[in-house]
Order: C-alpha cells, then structure tokens, then sequence
C-alpha cells in the first residue's frame, strides 16, 4: 500500500515537473540586470581547492573523480544531489578566485543548463530554485566574464525560466527555510532581472507574512535550531539590500524579523564566534554570522532572559548556553533533540563542553542517536531520553519527538559571586514521578563553573510513583548518567587518583573537573558528529553516574581553570569547591 507521504511527495514531484516544463517552453526575450550584482555569500577557499582537485564533499560523502566533472557524478542520496543542484559551491569557487576557478564555474554551470535547464533533474523545486538563483545572481559577474555572447543568452534565459517556475511553485516549498529561500530567490531575480519587477512584488508580500508568522516575540523559528535562523535571518538580510538597491521599502514585518532575529543570534553565539549546537544546527560556516550581523546594521542586544528558549551566561572569556525550554513540537520537531536542560561551554577561542551534535548526514542509526539526551550534556536515567521519537509521519516521514517536557522553569539571575542559572523539567515525571533540576554558577571571572543536578520527587503522587519504580528496581535504585561531552581537541585525562578529570585546550589552558565524591566518575570514548566531515570524529565525554534511592538526590560538580605555579605548572589542588565539605 502506497503511503500518505509517498502520494504527496509524487504529488509535488508531478507538479514542480510540470511548471518547470511550462517554464523552460515559454519563450521570452533576453534580458540583462538592471545594474550588475554584488555579491553576499561567502565561500570557503579551502572547499574550493578541494573542487578543483575533483574531490567532491557534500552532505557528509566524498566523491574524488578528478576526470569526471560534477554532473557525471552518481549522488550517493538525496541530500548529495541537492547541495549539487542548489549551486551553494559556487561561493567556494569565488572564493578562490582565479581563471581556474572561474572557468570551473563556467563549464559546470553552462553544463547543468544544457542538462536540467529544459525542466529536468533533481533541482526543480521551489526551495533548490530559490537557493540556485541567488548563487547564480550574485556570482553573475564572476561566471559571465570571458564568455560568448551565446552563452550569457543561454545564462539569462535559464535565470528567466527558473524565475518564470519559482512564481508559480514557491508556495509549494515547507513553511520555514525552505520557503524563506524560494521566496528570497524570487524577489532577487524579480528586482535584478530588467522588466521583471511585477514577478517580485507578489514575493515581498509573502515574506513578510512568513515573517510574521514563523519569527516568534523572541526572535526565533519553531524549529528553534540556532544555524537555521541564522540562515533565515542571513537571507532576510540580503532580501532586505536587494529592495534598497532597487529603491523600494522593505515591509515592516520584514524589517521588524529582521530587528528581533538579531540580538537572539547574538545571544546564542559562544565566546568563539561560533553558534551553539543544539536541535539538528551545527557552529555555522566561519564568518558567517559576523557577516550577517554586519550586514543587518541592528546593534540591539537581547533583554535578560530567554532567546529562542536558551539561556546565556558569560563572563571573562567564557560563555555557557542552555537549553532552557521544552524541545520543537510537532512539524517542527522533525530534526529536534531530546536536550532540555543541556548546556555547552567556550572558553575564549575553544570549545570544551559540546553536545555531540547532527548525525543527520552519517545515516539514520546516527541521526537518531545524536538526537537521544545521553548524547548531550545533560542529566538522563539510564535506558530513557527527556523525549522520545515518534513513528515516521506519513506526511513528512520524519520522527518527531513525543512525550518530551512539558513545564520547563527557569530562573537567571546572579549572587554575590556568579552569575546563576536555574531549571527544571518534567519529562521524567510521568515515568518515574522525578523532577529533575539544574544549578549553573559562573563565576564573575569566567574561570569556573559549578553546578548541581536533583532528582526530586516533589507531590504526595509523584512519591508513590517513584515508590513503585524502585519496588521494580533491584537494590540500588534508579541509575541516572551526567554526561559532559568534550570537543575532539580536549585531551582529558584522569588525575588526582581518579578524584578529577584534567582537561588541556589547544590554547594551553587547563581545566578541571570535580565533583562531590558520592558518585561514580569516569572518563569514556564519545563523538562528535559534524556534517562537513566524512565520519563522526573521536572525542571523550566526562559521566558521572549514580543512583537516585531517595525522594532527594543531589549531584554536585564543578568545571575550573587550573591555577598556574611559579614554574608553570598547572596546582589542581587549590580552589577545591568541596575541599570543605562534609
């Protein structure tokens, strides 16, 4: 029996085939740009020496065929072809620069036109459309230069076509993202493109609405997946400079996304630059965000409290974020992790606490495990995550996640020492009548972190209900994992006798972690999953692990920088925020 999900995507399928044989069979003067394009992206040179050697990463998968060019390629999976189809490498190539480069370009661009420009091929949906003409538009000067007059017609009348497609499908691209892309290539090919302003006006108006709609009071998306904002708010921004270039207003709605989008982009950027890694996004391409930020010219800073339902503490050279709300619901949980409560913390130019990340891109026994809660840094008993996967949606095929938290309280503010993070939540509280809390405290001077984590059974039921847990649990009682995920540049060591972990950064620093002594520690082997790598990367992860036997069960730890002696070498002994403790 064909499923629901199959019959739709066909269904999309025959329709995106249909307008793009209509589109690329209508006839249509020539046209130019109304003033030549400057170009926004920003690529990688290293990925663009990578192309031009023949070696083709994309979505997670190597392909090196030095003597095949790109459209000879056989895409190992979808998500290959769209990153080939959606033409993003071409900032790479610009971003190297020189006649190699560009005539690289040149041959796979006029290459795919002779093969997928008559409506064919995997790249015509509204979404890849969207992406391409950008890319296409923006690095128009850089393509177009040394070439026949043939080809520039061959080039702007594929631009025409593709323009003609996105006008009528842009509406069947998914709320979120992928719309937010259809629309901004539309509105940049109507506004570049001469005598075809009436193709873009239809557009602004849709992107202020999807502004409106799908940009929350504090600036975030229902996906609550940082980089993916930041992709959303990057092309609002070029959207944005496209209508000032052409003279026209950008609607309010667009303009007010844009103003709240910022300053909760700013608040979920470690002390490294680089975007926190939580609900399927990853730390965002170098430079990036900088760039955006630039670009937005909003200098406004998020008010205390949440952004995008994370909490931000930073002093010194330190920042730590958390996820302090309930996990995406519904549609927008396709991609969502199981990470409530989970923090992350850099220390200057260097990472040292993750979360494992997206294993989206390594196949779907990795996805799967990246968005389970033992795969951050969060407190989990053991054989259960904050919230579990659905079936597969018989619209979307996608696992969303069900019977995660409900009420997730949270408390930021500072005592005479620190500045204070408090939460909870209550997935386990149906399950094992637990609550579980967590206390984050970072000194004034970013040099240390101490935390506690409980599991409280709080209300005469919840009692009776962990009562007849551990009646099933054998002697003793409900084991739990913390777990403190470290980056693959951390070398960690066990030291002190087994008594503390000392953790050594690239940048020379120290950093050891303690804890209160009633609970097992130990250092293990971890991952951490990137998607522009082949294979997820070696890491360790610091766990605690321990029993909660009581309606009240603490854990304290803490995470400090090791003192320096005269002679430099690192005093774990001193600073022991236990060392008085009972």
């Amino acid at each position: 029996m064909v499923s629901t999900f199959n019959l739709l995507a066909r269904r999309a399928a025959v329709l995106d085939r249909w307008y793009a044989w209509r589109a690329t069979r209508r006839q249509e003067p020539i046209t130019g740009f109304v003033s030549p394009p400057e170009p926004r992206t920003i690529g990688s040179f290293a990925r663009g020496r990578q192309l031009l050697a023949g070696k083709y990463l994309f979505a997670g998968s190597l392909l090196t065929e030095p003597d095949k060019t790109m459209w000879d390629l056989a895409p190992p999976d979808p998500a290959y072809a769209a990153a080939l189809h959606g033409f993003a490498w071409l900032d790479d190539l610009a971003a190297v620069g020189d006649a190699r480069a560009r005539a690289a370009g040149q041959a796979w661009l006029w290459d795919w036109i002779d093969r997928f420009g008559r409506g064919r091929g995997p790249g015509w949906t509204p979404a890849l459309t969207g992406r391409r003409l950008i890319r296409w538009i923006n690095h128009a000067q850089f393509l177009l230069r040394g070439t026949e007059a043939e080809q520039g017609d061959a080039f702007f009348r594929a631009l025409e076509q593709q323009t003609r497609f996105l006008s009528k499908r842009w509406h069947g691209a998914a709320p979120g993202l992928p719309r937010f892309e259809a629309l901004t290539g539309l509105i940049y090919a109507g506004l570049s493109l001469e005598g075809r302003g009436e193709l873009a006006d239809p557009a602004i108006t849709a992107l202020a609405r999807e502004c409106a709609t799908q940009i929350d009071a504090q600036g975030g998306l229902p996906t609550r997946n940082p980089e993916e904002l930041l992709a959303v708010f990057t092309l609002l921004t070029w959207a944005a400079a496209a209508l000032s270039d052409a003279g026209r207003s950008t609607p309010p709605d667009h303009l007010a996304a844009i103003e709240r989008i910022a300053p909760t982009l700013r608040s979920l950027r470690h002390a490294d630059g680089a975007l926190a890694r939580f609900h399927g996004g990853g730390r965002g391409i170098e430079g990036w965000l900088d760039h955006a930020l630039a670009a937005a010219k909003v200098k406004t800073r998020q008010p205390d409290g949440l952004a995008m339902g994370y909490a931000r503490l930073s002093a010194g050279r330190t920042s730590v974020i958390v996820d302090a709300a309930p996990p995406p619901r519904g549609a927008a949980s396709g991609n969502a992790h199981a990470s409530t409560l989970a923090f992350e913390l850099t220390s200057g130019r260097r990472p040292l606490v993750v979360n494992c990340g997206s294993g989206a891109s390594f196949g779907l026994e990795w996805r799967r495990a990246g968005r389970a809660t033992p795969s951050h840094s969060a407190l989990s008993l053991v054989g259960h995550s904050s919230a579990r996967l659905a079936e597969p949606d018989r619209h979307t095929g996608q696992e969303a996640l069900i019977k995660g938290p409900r009420h997730v309280p949270v408390v930021i503010g500072q005592t005479a020492e620190a500045r204070r993070f408090e939460g909870g939540h209550d997935a386990y509280l149906r399950s094992h009548g637990l609550t579980h809390a967590r206390k984050l405290d970072l000194t004034f001077d970013g040099r240390g972190l101490a935390g506690e984590d409980m599991l409280l059974a709080l209300e005469p039921a919840e009692k009776r209900r962990f009562d007849k847990v551990l009646k099933a649990v054998p002697l003793k009682g409900v084991p739990f994992d913390i777990r403190f995920h470290l980056h693959p540049d951390v070398d960690a060591t066990v030291d002190l006798g087994g008594a503390a972990i000392s953790m050594a950064l690239k940048s020379g620093e120290i950093w050891v972690f303690r804890h209160d002594g009633t609970h097992n520690l130990s250092l293990e082997a971890g991952v951490y999953l990137e998607g522009t790598r082949l294979k997820p990367r070696a890491a360790q992860q610091i766990v605690l692990t321990g029993y909660a036997m009581n309606y009240a069960t603490r854990v304290r730890w803490s995470l400090s920088k090791a003192q320096e002696t005269a002679i430099g070498v690192r005093d774990l002994s001193i600073d022991d925020p236990y060392a008085d403790e009972d």
